[in-house]
């Protein structure tokens, strides 16, 4: 089997994956975060599960584009750095400005994210770097390509605002957990995971490729269940919880 083959099968399997994937973390939240619990075996500091988890995607994609034969190519060169906009503050920033205290993530939740991420790094890289058709400098004037960065720097800066409220509810060492407040947190509980399904959706419409479809396809299935059970969770734990907020789409859901 030749590689286009095999990456060819690999997309096919994130995609038809998805939907598994949504089913079941609409049953049982993903083990991180405020659903870390016993059962699902030994646990891990969550700033080194976070780094484990997500660094797969900014190497992967930046060793793929640098080995590959498109580094002279503008087109190539922006995905690169839409992509690594996002996951080298993702991978090597975030974890360390997480506030709550010493917790935990469970080993589990770690692998699964860390494989997850090898293969999508490798689908989304290899397709920018060689696989996916060479897109020339036409494609900047093209309608999916401008709709999709717009898109993308739309969902990035709703997920990074929503991360930044949320960084300010704590005071450094302090734990526990309060009501979020500001922006799109008016009116639903998770604009966080709001803006990173926008953001991958843009992806998938700028690069006008079947990984990115997977990609944003498997956002979704991830951040969606877990945007319901956060909105369950604070609904459940806060008395004084606004009754106008939804979940993950304003006055949808």
């Amino acid at each position: 089997m030749n590689e286009a083959r095999l990456f060819e099968l690999i997309t096919w399997a994130y995609l038809a994956l998805a939907p598994l994937v949504f089913v079941l973390l609409l049953v049982v939240p993903a083990p991180y975060g405020r659903y870390t619990r016993a059962g699902f075996g030994p646990t891990l500091d969550r700033r080194l599960g976070w780094v484990l988890m997500e660094a797969p995607s900014p190497l992967l994609v930046l060793g793929l584009f640098v080995l590959g034969d498109r580094q002279g190519n503008l087109v190539a060169l922006l995905f690169v750095l839409l992509w690594l906009s996002h996951y080298l503050h993702r991978a090597f920033l975030f974890p360390f400005q997480m506030r709550g205290g010493a917790r935990q993530m469970t080993w589990a939740a770690a692998l699964l994210g860390f494989a997850f991420n090898c293969g999508n790094g490798y689908l989304n890289g290899r397709f920018v770097a060689q696989l996916g058709p060479e897109r020339g400098l036409a494609w900047l004037a093209d309608p999916r390509f401008v709709a999709g960065v717009v898109l993308f720097a739309l969902g990035y800066a709703i997920n990074r605002h929503a991360d930044l409220v949320l960084h300010r509810l704590r005071a450094p060492g302090e734990t526990g957990y309060k009501i979020p407040h500001g922006g799109l947190y008016r009116w639903i509980s998770c604009p966080n995971y709001l803006g990173e399904i926008v953001e991958w959706s843009g992806w998938a419409l700028a690069t006008w490729s079947l990984p990115g479809l997977a990609f944003a396809a498997f956002t979704a299935a991830n951040l969606a269940p877990r945007a319901l059970a956060h909105h369950r969770w604070y609904r459940a734990h806060f008395a004084d919880y606004p009754p106008e907020r939804r979940a993950l789409i304003p006055f949808v859901v």
